[in-house]
């Protein structure tokens, strides 16, 4: 009898305590990645303004599907002055009036998935390089999700040149291909800062799909929109602001 009493005491005041001790432990683990997963890209995005990526979630995917990596991080002062005014006007040509996200487009794309009919590309170009550097390809809500405060923390800590640098930089332009140096020399055999207007257009008109799209062996399709892509960066001025105010006037489109 005096047994089964100690037993009850010991497994009533126990019991109470290790449920404590469990979910004290749960709530500092919880905390713990919470904060990590707050902290960690924040401390890479200030890193991002004065480091280069050595590497991005893309290229170390390619590596593990047996690509070899071609890549090379140049500064924008060595990379054809084509290529800005290009990319804005076909990825983002609203790139100097958001902060990182674009809400009136993504506003637009929700209207037509209401409607049942299929939404098109919202990404920034601020959205395609947190997802390049933090994030995986593929379509997924919980990777759009992410995006959304990746992009609006990038915008917030770098300047807009900073953003287009490294966009440039890890955008991939084929299988283990990535930036514009090595898409530079691999299609063309030549760096980025000697491409043609043509060659620009080429490379850009070939980013929403750069795994079939080959620029040195253009399809009919291919050619039209690299054509598109030069007129519409031709057009280019007002578009440009913010990187003009940041420094000079390496980009004004010149007709």
């Amino acid at each position: 009898m005096l047994s089964d009493q100690l037993h009850s005491h010991y497994k009533v005041t126990w019991e109470p305590f290790w449920q404590w001790f469990f979910w004290r432990k749960v709530k500092f683990l919880v905390k713990t990645i919470l904060i990590t997963m707050l902290l960690f890209p924040l401390a890479a995005l200030v890193l991002l303004r004065f480091v280069e990526p050595p590497l991005t979630t893309g290229m170390v995917a390619a590596k593990l599907n047996g690509h070899t990596i071609r890549h090379k991080f140049v500064p924008l002062e060595r990379i054809s002055r084509h290529f800005v005014p290009a990319v804005i006007m076909s990825e983002d040509n609203r790139f100097c009036d958001h902060w990182g996200v674009d809400w009136e487009a993504i506003g637009k794309q929700l209207k037509r998935l209401e409607k049942g009919q299929r939404p098109r590309g919202a990404s920034t170009i601020t959205m395609q390089t947190t997802r390049a550097i933090f994030l995986w390809q593929g379509r997924s809500y919980l990777r759009k999700t992410l995006e959304l405060p990746l992009a609006t923390l990038m915008s917030l800590i770098l300047p807009k040149r900073r953003v287009m640098e490294l966009y440039l930089n890890v955008a991939e332009w084929g299988p283990g291909i990535y930036g514009v140096e090595a898409a530079a020399r691999s299609y063309f055999g030549k760096p980025a800062a000697t491409l043609s207007k043509h060659q620009v257009a080429l490379l850009v008109a070939a980013l929403p799909n750069p795994r079939l799209r080959r620029p040195n062996r253009p399809s009919r399709f291919l050619r039209k929109r690299a054509r598109r892509v030069a007129w519409r960066a031709s057009r280019a001025r007002g578009y440009l602001k913010c990187l003009r105010n940041e420094s000079n006037h390496r980009w004004a489109s010149r007709r």
